[in-house]
């Protein structure tokens, strides 16, 4: 055998040995546990035979180590995703448990460093336990480690993607809570550290799920955008989300041709909204015969539930819809719906999708409870982030807005391009019930026939409250037949994606997140 053989045999010998990271034992007791490995993950991620492993042979710089800590916990790559180029990494649980060494960190930041560089999306498949002990230790260990500043670089400027796939905490939660979208699988844990942790530091006992399981994120925090119940669902969300997307900042997302007519009239929405105006009803099914083919993807889908967020097409052209959902809280938006608006409309700006506003809200839900969770702040930050939008912005009152919540829906003088309502629209400060009973309470109380009184009152408060009035001080554009909104959303997006608008100014890239 000569030279070169021999050395190719070698360098074989180490590869195959790495890919077993931290070898069969470790492989099979994650598979016990009902998980796949880092590179099983991947291997669902990544169109097939696509996949280029870089820094393979990394190991732990720890002595000693080197023959049990290939790839040292994380497993980083370039391949398609959907037939398109990207960036992958995954945390490696079978090594040192996926915690965060040196050789980790210097991996994970020069490939979060050639995906900017090229413009290049990111994809994050999570499960590891923070920082590695001794690396992290003392002064000198945690000056550089702590906050690694390569997830800084990505913010907004490729669409980065994270799934939360076993129990994560320390960076793993850093960069999942800093990506534009992620999902956890069901049954596991995202938070800053483990339930050992908290127990040493503060005595208290909770599962991993009762720390930081999907039901808290969904319910309270709003840090996960969906969840599945496999692996395969997660991975499957992300892929989803990823089609919605462009390449990078510099590029708007790709048109998807349809054979769904742009100008269909949809008499559907007239066996969907009910004849009375007190009457609840689905959103979601106005929404999907309006876009392309009924399809689309909903962000934040379990948290702030009287407000929808999703994606979909119209006329081949990716858009983001938020309209209230009046099954849920009348469509009142509270702090959660007004943390998911904000984010959904930095999300939409910063990748030069427009924005479709579907009206119907009694006002903002007023409590004890949403005055303690800062509701007025965060009412104005959704105000602040909606009027530095620059991408193109379309209303459509379809029953009630009411109040400051009409603002906060792109009304009048919130930027809106065109804003236009269905013959159906009640646009008021403030309900006709509580309006009456505010104003006119006092005369109602002696009138000699208080029910005909307020009868009368409630025609004159309708009227002051309709679409017309608006019209014709030109507070809105037009009042539209309900079967021609599909149309006229297409055919407004013709007009307002020119070479001028069809990229936004990204003046919310910087935006953070979570806010």
């Amino acid at each position: 055998m000569d030279r070169l053989q021999a050395l190719t045999n070698e360098l074989m010998a180490r590869k195959e040995a790495a890919r077993l990271g931290g070898g069969p034992r470790k492989i099979a007791e994650q598979h016990e546990r009902g998980l796949l490995t880092a590179r099983e993950r991947i291997s669902k991620l990544a169109d097939k035979d696509t996949f280029t492993e870089l820094g393979m042979l990394n190991t732990s710089d720890v002595k000693g180590t080197e023959h049990k800590s290939y790839g040292d916990g994380l497993i980083v790559g370039l391949g398609r995703v959907n037939g398109r180029p990207a960036v992958i990494q995954a945390g490696d649980k079978t090594v040192f448990a996926g915690t965060e060494g040196n050789v980790h960190i210097r991996k994970s930041k020069s490939i979060h460093e050639f995906a900017v560089k090229n413009g290049l999306p990111f994809f994050s498949l999570h499960e590891g336990g923070g920082l590695r002990m001794p690396d992290g230790m003392g002064s000198d260990g945690i000056s550089d480690k702590l906050f690694p500043r390569e997830m800084l670089t990505l913010h907004r400027q490729v669409p980065s993607m994270s799934a939360i796939l076993g129990d994560s905490f320390g960076g793993p939660t850093w960069e999942a809570v800093s990506s534009d979208f992620v999902t956890q699988l069901q049954g596991t844990c995202m938070g800053i550290a483990g339930p050992r942790m908290l127990e040493l530091a503060n005595g208290q006992k909770l599962t991993p799920e009762e720390l930081g399981g999907v039901d808290i994120h969904n319910r309270y925090t709003g840090q996960i955008d969906d969840d599945g119940v496999s692996e395969d669902e997660c991975i499957d969300q992300i892929k989803t989300f990823f089609s919605y997307m462009p390449q990078n900042a510099e590029e708007r997302p790709a048109m998807k041709p349809s054979i769904d007519d742009p100008y269909r009239l949809v008499d559907e929405v007239f066996s969907i909204l009910p004849q009375q105006n007190n009457r609840v009803y689905d959103m979601k099914k106005m929404i999907n015969v309006l876009v392309d083919d009924g399809l689309t993807y909903e962000y934040q889908r379990k948290f702030g539930k009287a407000l929808i967020t999703l994606f979909a097409r119209l006329n081949g052209h990716v858009v983001g819809i938020i309209a209230n959902q009046p099954n849920q809280y009348a469509g009142a938006p509270g702090p959660h719906e007004c943390q998911k608006a904000t984010e959904f409309i930095c999300l939409c700006d910063s990748y030069h999708i427009p924005l479709i506003f579907l009206h119907d809200t009694p006002g903002f839900r007023i409590s004890s409870e949403a005055e303690k969770a800062k509701m007025p702040t965060k009412i104005m930050v959704w105000n602040q982030a909606l009027a530095l939008s620059t991408v193109p912005k379309i209303s459509v009152v379809i029953r009630k807005s009411i109040g400051a919540a009409y603002g906060n829906m792109c009304g009048p003088g919130m930027g809106g391009d065109l804003i236009v309502a269905w013959p159906t629209a009640e646009i008021n400060f403030t309900g006709p019930e509580v309006g009456i009973n505010v104003v006119y309470g006092r005369e109602l109380a002696l009138a000699e026939n208080p029910k005909e009184a307020r009868r009368h009152l409630l025609e004159n408060w309708s009227f002051d409250s309709s679409p017309y009035k608006a019209a014709a001080k030109h507070l809105i554009d037009d009042v539209i037949h309900p079967r021609d909104t599909r149309k006229f959303l297409c055919q407004s997006l013709e007009f307002l994606l020119t070479k001028k608008r069809e990229k936004s100014q990204r003046l919310l890239a910087t935006w953070p997140t979570g806010i």
